[in-house]
């Protein structure tokens, strides 16, 4: 039987991807109603989709038909919705980041510990087929001793009136919360746990109050290196969003499969085992790039399934609400760590 969804925050991701793509799309899934601020977004997302629709939380929560509540809001109102939804009794998915602050993230883990549901993290990049390819590879030692890791996504966001990513008290951050954040738990997903970093955190382009820059230096505990750089001033049509794994036996190469999309293109470079020092380093004619096909796995409908899997087989979902949680540590300290300008252990 398909559980019931209750979406808080009709506009954004959630009308873009989560709805049409993730809840829609699923036989596991049903959509029962759409709650939004702003009535005129409530009433139009309601109708494009054929469901009730509220400006009222309360209403959301009261609705029986509602198991899971998926909060799509800002930042800021993510820490109080989540926590009344888990007191009333359903299961929540709340988009990154987890919360503004840890103390918001924590809030929000023991409110759903204590009311026995389920909490889960939109960090949906880690369902990409690409990456779960890559991931099998690493684990296989494919590539040998992974010794270094960069992900990077950018993308062209203006100054825009009202827009409250571009507000430190409404979203916590800029380009790094809203996006070095995915890289950060992406890079750590597939190479293991960091364990110190550093960054420069800037407005380079713009004149709101959050950064449009940042660049984190990244040490793992496996003794690996790593780069996270992300950018709100860079023209979408010159993004490459290019993830990099190199190892003492190979690399793999991927652009256009960090974001939201399921496609994107990924090459393997692996020789293998290598002989000694060769000082010419010649490489034309000896492309030995293989193109991997990966699963185009839309990852808004594994998030959504995985979730409801979790709840049927009370098992913690795989993108748990400690991921989240995890993402928002790191992230939180590469702003801490820029303020001081040094390395900062994790």
């Amino acid at each position: 039987m398909a559980l019931g969804w209750g979406v808080l925050g009709a506009g954004g991701i959630a009308d873009r991807r989560m709805i049409p793509e993730g809840i829609m799309a699923s036989d596991i899934c049903r959509l029962v109603m759409v709650m939004d601020t702003a009535p005129e977004r409530a009433e139009a997302v309601g109708q494009k989709y054929g469901v009730p629709y509220t400006t009222q939380l309360e209403e959301v929560l009261g609705n029986p038909a509602v198991d899971v509540v998926y909060v799509a809001t800002p930042t800021f109102a993510h820490k109080d919705q989540a926590i009344a939804a888990a007191k009333a009794g359903k299961h929540v998915l709340v988009e990154k980041p987890l919360g503004l602050s840890l103390s918001e993230g924590r809030a929000i883990l023991d409110a759903c510990r204590h009311a026995g549901v389920k909490c889960a993290s939109g960090y949906m990049m880690r369902y990409h087929g690409a990456h779960r390819e890559i991931k099998r590879i690493l684990a296989d030692r494919e590539l040998g001793e992974v010794v270094f890791g960069r992900a990077q996504l950018t993308c062209w966001y203006p100054p825009i009136p009202g827009a409250w990513r571009q507000e430190w008290r409404l979203g916590g951050g800029g380009a790094l919360m809203d996006m070095g954040t995915h890289c950060l738990d992406l890079l750590e997903w597939l190479i293991g746990p960091i364990d110190r970093l550093t960054a420069l955190v800037e407005t380079v382009a713009f004149d709101y109050e959050v950064e449009d820059s940042a660049t984190v230096l990244l040490h793992f505990s496996n003794g690996a290196q790593g780069i996270v750089d992300v950018s709100f001033n860079v023209p979408d049509e010159a993004a490459q969003n290019v993830l990099e794994i190199r190892g003492t036996k190979g690399a793999i190469y991927a652009d256009h499969t960090i974001g939201q999309d399921a496609g994107g293109n990924v090459r393997l470079y692996a020789p293998g085992e290598v002989g000694g020092y060769d000082a010419a380093q010649v490489r034309e004619g000896r492309d030995i790039g293989v193109q991997l096909d990966f699963p185009r796995t839309n990852m808004y409908r594994a998030q959504a399934e995985a979730f409801v899997q979790a709840i049927e087989g009370d098992f913690a979902p795989p993108v748990s609400g400690e991921v989240g949680f995890r993402a928002l540590e790191l992230t939180l300290r590469a702003y801490e760590a820029a303020r001081e300008g040094r390395f900062l252990p994790i």
